[in-house]
């Protein structure tokens, strides 16, 4: 019986993928939640467009791709999402983030914003997956 164990065992065996912070903030013009994945300077600059005017990063495609977390409006300040790791498990990327909001009660700033964070990583073909963790 110890075949299946095996296989269970290396179903979970991930790797740890280094992921570099593109872009980062409070202020993004994507009003609704979006995972993205861009392969591509088409796809990049079509993503950044409707994300801001300002001059998008550069990123070289050869060798890299982008993967990021846009949460959509919220109604004030003190609302956060971060990407906290990339790993490599059974053949998927997997994308874990966390996402934070204020203290019931603490001072905000009474303004809309639209929390957002694009990493980083090697290219790969591979699917991608995101997944939402405890703060």
């Amino acid at each position: 019986m110890t075949g299946g164990a095996g296989i269970v065992a290396l179903a979970l065996l991930q790797t740890v993928v280094t992921f570099t912070t593109v872009a980062r903030g409070s202020a993004s013009d994507i009003d609704q939640l979006r995972q993205v994945v861009v392969r591509g300077a088409d796809e990049w600059r079509a993503l950044w467009k409707a994300h801001s005017s300002e001059p998008a990063p550069t990123v070289d495609f050869s060798q890299s791709m982008i993967v990021g977390i846009f949460l959509g409006t919220r109604p004030t300040s003190g609302y956060n999402v971060n990407i906290t790791s990339v790993k490599s498990q059974a053949g998927k990327i997997v994308v874990e983030y966390t996402e934070s909001r204020p203290a019931p009660g603490s001072m905000v700033a009474q303004v809309l914003t639209s929390p957002f964070h694009l990493v980083g990583i090697r290219a790969t073909q591979a699917d991608v997956d995101f997944r939402k963790g405890d703060p």
